[in-house]
C-alpha cells in the first residue's frame, strides 16, 4: 500500500465516480445491438457516455496516478509488466480500465465490432508514462527478462539453438542469429510473433556465449516470394482487420519490450549500481527484399544494417491510418526532417541502391554476398569498446526521458487511430486484397 495513505484507492470519492460512470456505460451497451449494428443515434449515445466516463478517468489519474501505481506495485517493490499493471488497476479501481476477461473477449471480435476498450487502457498508460515516478519504473519493468526466456535459458545456453514458432535463434562464433520464420506471411507481425521475438532477444542478451545479435528474415513459402529471404512486411493487416492485434500485448509490448531491449538492453538488480551494469549487446539487421513498417522500425533500432542491392525501406503507417511505433522518433536520427516527412507522411520507399539508401543501410551487396557481409559486420561489432560506445550513442540520441514522453503521447494517439472510421475502412479493404498486399504494413 502507498505510504501516502493506507486507504484503498477504490474508496476515494473520485474513484467511485469513475466506477459509477463505467457501470452506466456497461448498462447502456447491454441494452443495444453490437457495435457494428447500432443506429447513428445509438452510436452517439454510447460515444457520449464513454467520453464522460473517460473524462472522469483522466481527471482521476491526473491527481492519483502515482498513488495508484504504488498501490498495485507495493510501493514499486514489484516489477509488473504492462498487462499485469492493467489487470491490477482494473481490480483496484473497477471501471477505470477493462478487466482481463473484457480484454480477452474484445480480442475475439473483428475490428468493426469492438467497443474500443483499448482507448481506456491508453489513458492509463499515458498517465503512467508521463509520471516521473511511475514512468521510469514501468520502463524498467518492461525491460526485465521474461519468465519464458528465463525458463528456456539453461537449454539454450547448453545447445546454442532454440526454435520457436516465429523465430529460430542459433549461436555461431559468438553471434546469436535470430531468423524470423513466418514464411507464409512475409514475417508480418502478430501477437504470437512479438511474444517469440521478445523471448529470442532475451535469450541472446542473457546468454554469456553471445556477444552480437543478428536479425534476418528466413526463406519464404509465400507464392510471391517463394524461395527468397524476406526481412519483414510489418504488421499483419489480416490480423488487424480480424481484431487479433492486441493494443497492450502487441502495439505497446513490442515498443516497451523487445525493441527497447535491442536499443537499451535488459534491466535487472544492478541498474542503479555505480557501474550501471545493464546487459547490452550490439545488433545487426540483415535486410533481404524489404523492411516495411514494423520491419523498418527494427532496422532503425539496430546498430549496423546490411542489405541486398534490391532491398527497400518504407514506413507506410500513415497510409494505413496508424502511427509507426517509435519510428517517428528514431527516423529523425538517421534522416533529415524533410526526408522523414517524405517517408512517414507521403509513403516514400527508399531503395538500398539509391543515394538516400546510405542513410538506412550501412553495407549494400548482391544477394549472393549477404552471408559474407553479415559475417564481416559481426566481426566488426565483436570488439571490446563497441558495447560502451553504442550505449553512449543511444543515450545521446534517445534519452529515456524522450522515449518515455514520446510513448506517453503515442499510447493515446495510436489507440484513437485504431478506432477511426478511415482505419476501419482501410483494414477491411486490405483484408479483401490479394494476400501479398494484405499482410504488409
Amino acid at each position: 500500500m502507498s505510504q501516502l495513505s493506507s486507504e484503498p484507492m477504490a474508496v476515494l470519492p473520485a474513484a467511485r465516480e469513475v466506477s459509477a460512470a463505467a457501470a452506466r456505460v456497461e448498462d447502456l451497451v447491454a441494452t443495444l445491438p453490437g457495435a457494428a449494428e447500432r443506429s447513428p443515434e445509438q452510436r452517439t449515445a454510447v460515444t457520449e457516455a464513454r467520453r464522460h466516463a473517460r473524462d472522469l478517468a483522466d481527471a482521476f489519474l491526473r491527481s492519483h496516478v502515482d498513488r495508484l501505481y504504488d498501490e498495485v506495485t507495493a510501493d514499486r517493490s514489484r516489477f509488473l509488466r504492462l498487462d499485469e499493471i492493467c489487470a491490477a488497476v482494473a481490480e483496484a479501481v473497477p471501471g477505470l480500465v477493462p478487466t482481463r476477461a473484457q480484454v480477452d473477449a474484445e480480442l475475439r471480435l473483428p475490428a468493426v465490432e469492438k467497443e474500443g476498450l483499448d482507448i481506456d487502457q491508453s489513458i492509463l498508460v499515458s498517465h503512467l508514462l508521463r509520471s516521473d515516478t511511475a514512468g521510469p519504473h514501468l520502463l524498467e519493468a518492461m525491460r526485465r527478462p521474461t519468465a519464458r526466456a528465463l525458463s528456456l535459458l539453461p537449454e539454450f545456453a547448453r545447445t546454442g539453438v532454440m526454435t520457436l514458432d516465429a523465430v529460430r535463434i542459433e549461436v555461431r562464433d559468438g553471434a546469436a542469429h535470430l531468423t524470423m520464420q513466418r514464411d507464409d506471411c512475409l514475417n508480418a507481425e502478430d501477437n504470437a510473433q512479438v511474444e517469440d521475438m521478445e523471448t529470442a532477444v532475451d535469450l541472446a542478451l542473457l546468454a554469456p556465449s553471445v556477444r552480437v545479435g543478428v536479425l534476418r528474415g528466413g526463406v519464404m513459402t509465400h507464392p510471391r516470394y517463394a524461395g527468397r529471404r524476406v526481412f519483414s512486411a510489418g504488421i499483419n493487416l489480416r490480423c488487424l482487420q480480424a481484431g487479433q492485434i492486441s493494443y497492450v500485448d502487441f502495439l505497446l509490448r513490442r515498443e516497451l519490450g523487445y525493441i527497447a531491449k535491442i536499443v537499451h538492453g535488459l534491466t535487472g538488480e544492478r541498474d542503479r549500481a555505480w557501474d550501471g551494469d545493464v546487459v547490452q549487446k550490439p545488433w545487426i539487421a540483415a535486410v533481404d527484399s524489404f523492411a516495411i513498417g514494423g520491419g523498418a522500425q527494427l532496422v532503425l533500432a539496430c546498430d549496423r544494417v546490411v542489405a541486398e542491392r534490391d532491398a527497400f525501406f518504407s514506413l507506410p503507417a500513415a497510409q494505413e491510418g496508424i502511427v509507426p511505433g517509435v519510428g517517428n522518433l528514431r527516423l529523425g536520427r538517421v534522416a533529415n526532417g524533410r526526408l522523414s516527412r517524405q517517408v512517414i507522411l507521403a509513403g516514400r520507399r527508399v531503395s538500398a541502391s539509391e543515394p538516400d539508401g546510405k542513410l538506412f543501410f550501412d553495407e549494400v551487396v548482391g544477394a549472393e554476398e549477404m552471408d559474407a557481409a553479415v559475417a564481416a559486420e559481426v566481426a566488426r561489432m565483436d570488439a571490446p569498446a563497441v558495447v560502451a560506445n553504442r550505449r553512449m550513442l543511444n543515450l545521446a540520441e534517445e534519452p529515456q526521458e524522450w522515449f518515455r514522453a514520446y510513448l506517453a503521447e503515442f499510447a493515446v494517439q495510436q489507440a484513437r487511430r485504431l478506432y477511426s472510421e478511415d482505419v476501419m475502412h482501410k483494414v477491411t479493404r486490405f483484408a479483401a486484397a490479394p494476400r501479398a498486399a494484405a499482410v504488409t504494413g
